[in-house]
């Protein structure tokens, strides 16, 4: 670095003219989000960005914007960028500026308290029959809750809450207002499908139908958001990463090695793109007759083994059952409709697992009220549709 003129503090905030905040439509220097920028002898640039919400789900957009505007100047070594939040006055000031008076947009996921995605790494697990029971009992616990349903493929949460096929009614404000069944908001591709037909998309196509699922969505105060995967570790589980940088992994597996060994798989992509495992849950752990008999039918122990395996909580074991497989098809989650029922007990024992892993406390954020307008849905929602 020796003789190398460094970048100035004028020039780097010149560089970072390039980043725009895409709610806003401004870039980062004219907001004032840029809060501080430290130059070092070595090259080194640390860089302080402040959001509009602790909870900005664009907030990959600006790590990745800030290090790439700043990291193209000569001499520049290295770029640290961390992040804080606008104090109310500074919201103010900046609304005033902007002129707007209703508020600054802070992200459809800004009220979310906890991400959870539900993965298995594999089809055939009950993920999407665990998944709509776990929000269900979650609700029954006094929690607010929303589904996304993220299996693009094999899509089953609307059949599982006995949602039809209508499409969501949009607010004022050109967000989707996501359908409600049993206490819970569940948004899905089966809303904007015809019914039963086929989905058959590429990448992008899915990367654009999940971020207008969780940016065009008006989901609201939620303690939790169960993000519902489709079976393996491609293309939807690394966007939803990308998009959900604080989500948190459940991992489901039944008891027998091959599911196990899949399972892991999945768990390590989680650990790759850096989404933290909340623990593990051992599905279909024996079936479980209507008068009581136990049959271990897939093996024993695989869940308390993979859970030990990775470190985490095993939080719950849950048997097959006949009401469970009828109340998922009857649209009610059984653990609704007959909480004596083994399986049932079993998913509420694991919600209550959950809870005490995560915190629930709202943030203290200003919630606009939106009413229902009949009309399409916003720009952009016209969801690709192939053949």
């Amino acid at each position: 670095m020796d003789g190398m003129a460094l970048p100035t503090r004028d020039e780097i905030l010149k560089a970072l003219e390039a980043v725009i905040d895409p709610e806003l439509r401004e870039n980062i220097v004219e907001l004032g989000m840029v809060r501080r920028i430290d130059v070092e002898g070595d090259g080194r640039v640390a860089v302080t960005v402040s959001l509009t919400t602790p909870g900005c789900p664009i907030r990959n957009h600006f790590q990745t914007g800030v290090a790439n505007a700043i990291g193209a100047l000569e001499g520049i070594t290295k770029v640290d960028v961390s992040f804080d939040v606008l104090t109310d006055q500074e919201k103010s000031n900046l609304q005033r500026k902007l002129g707007r008076g209703g508020g600054l947009p802070t992200g459809a996921l800004a009220q979310v308290q906890n991400v959870v995605c539900v993965g298995s790494g594999k089809g055939g697990v009950g993920k999407s029959t665990l998944t709509a029971n776990l929000a269900a009992a979650l609700a029954a616990e006094g929690k607010k809750v929303g589904v996304l349903d993220a299996d693009v493929w094999g899509y089953s949460i609307p059949r599982m809450f006995g949602l039809g096929s209508d499409r969501p009614p949009v607010s004022p404000q050109r967000k989707i207002l996501p359908l409600e069944s049993h206490g819970v908001k569940v948004m899905s591709i089966g809303f904007f499908v015809e019914e039963d037909s086929a989905v058959v998309w590429r990448g992008p196509m899915l990367h654009k139908a999940l971020t207008q699922f969780l940016e065009d969505v008006e989901w609201g105060e939620l303690d939790f958001l169960l993000v519902d995967l489709p079976p393996g570790t491609g293309d939807v589980s690394m966007t939803l990463a990308q998009l959900l940088p604080d989500a948190k992994f459940l991992l489901v597996t039944t008891p027998q090695p091959t599911a196990q060994k899949v399972a892991r798989r999945a768990a390590e992509m989680a650990h790759k793109v850096s989404l933290d495992i909340a623990g593990v849950v051992e599905n279909m752990s024996g079936f479980t007759t209507p008068s009581g008999e136990r049959f271990a039918i897939f093996g024993e122990g695989g869940g308390q083994e993979l859970a030990d395996e990775l470190d985490v909580p095993l939080l719950g074991k849950v048997p097959l059952t006949m009401p469970l497989r009828a109340q998922a098809d009857a649209g009610t989650p059984l653990v609704l409709e007959d909480q004596a029922d083994p399986a049932a007990q079993a998913l509420h024992h694991t919600a209550r697992g959950l809870i005490a892993l995560m915190p629930v406390e709202l943030p203290t954020l200003g919630v606009t009220q939106v009413t229902p307008v009949e009309g399409p849905a916003p720009t952009g929602m016209t969801l690709p549709m192939a053949g």
